[in-house]
């Protein structure tokens, strides 16, 4: 068989394989049981929802407490990661905002573009295309800017600064890090962490790259990997691990902050609701 198609014939296989045999890199494959799941402004979330359950953290005020569902791994995960802030720096962090249905993502979108503009587009995802759709996702805030909402504050508090060097050791990720805008689509938010369970979120905070990008290196891997088993040289040269860039810290320069007030910070209906969002799964 002539080299070239060999080649071809490894390049068609391994691409089947990197999306089909591989659940990590095609998102949307089995959405409620891979991390790795991408949702952004080009990829919806599954219309399906997921199971969820309470995880066992403070809320951020006493009645949002039916707002913080979560995926029973990603809930877990979040329980450890506040347990650790308060154990080991004695910092406290509340839950703010976990699962909302596509209903209610669609109605925060469209009044907060109607009292905001455009601009609202860099912070709100619109229906149907927000992580927290997967039951994956939480926004978060720490006791020392608990009062001011929803803010990038929080960022440069000793909570969030501590939440953005430790979250990978517990499976999540700072989704929209600064500077990568123009990547995620959407502005700073140290407050939103995403559950991608514990090996990818060490790799990526090791890497300082957003999931958009981590997802394609995984994907050049596995074509790599598949060609170099059926004795071919890889087409596709491997990404060198960069050095990682350093975290924000407290002598940073300050940056434009956005604040979002306390009663303005995104929540669902409870009980029977307009939206349709499905009535969340107590764990025992």
């Amino acid at each position: 068989m002539p080299e070239i198609t060999r080649a071809c014939l490894a390049l068609i296989l391994s691409c089947g394989l990197a999306y089909g045999g591989w659940s990590e890199i095609a998102p949307h494959a089995d959405p409620y049981f891979d991390s790795l799941i991408l949702v952004n402004r080009e990829n919806r979330a599954p219309i399906a929802a997921p199971s969820l359950v309470l995880p066992d953290v403070p809320p951020a005020r006493s009645g949002n407490a039916s707002n913080v569902y979560m995926q029973p791994n990603a809930a877990n995960a979040l329980e450890q990661l506040f347990a650790a802030a308060q154990v080991e720096q004695g910092y406290l962090l509340y839950a703010v905002s976990g699962y909302r249905s596509a209903g209610t993502q669609g109605a925060i979108y469209e009044r907060r573009v109607e009292q905001s503009g455009e601009a609202a587009k860099r912070w709100v995802a619109p229906g149907g295309f927000s992580e927290h759709q997967t039951g994956l996702a939480m926004d978060v805030t720490g006791a020392s800017v608990r009062d001011l909402g929803l803010t990038q504050r929080f960022g440069d508090s000793e909570e969030g600064l501590w939440v953005a060097h430790n979250a990978h050791r517990f499976g999540f990720i700072i989704r929209y890090q600064r500077g990568w805008e123009q990547i995620t689509g959407y502005n700073y938010e140290p407050w939103h962490l995403r559950y991608v369970g514990l090996e990818h979120a060490a790799r990526m905070y090791e890497l300082y790259i957003p999931l958009e990008e981590y997802l394609a290196l995984l994907q050049q891997e596995r074509v790599n990997e598949v060609l170099v088993a059926l004795g071919l040289a890889p087409l596709i040269t491997p990404t060198p691990t960069p050095d990682p860039t350093p975290m924000p810290t407290l002598e940073l320069t300050p940056m434009p902050l956005m604040t979002l007030a306390p009663e303005a910070i995104p929540s669902q209906p409870t009980g029977d609701n307009p939206f349709g969002t499905p009535r969340p799964i107590e764990r025992p």
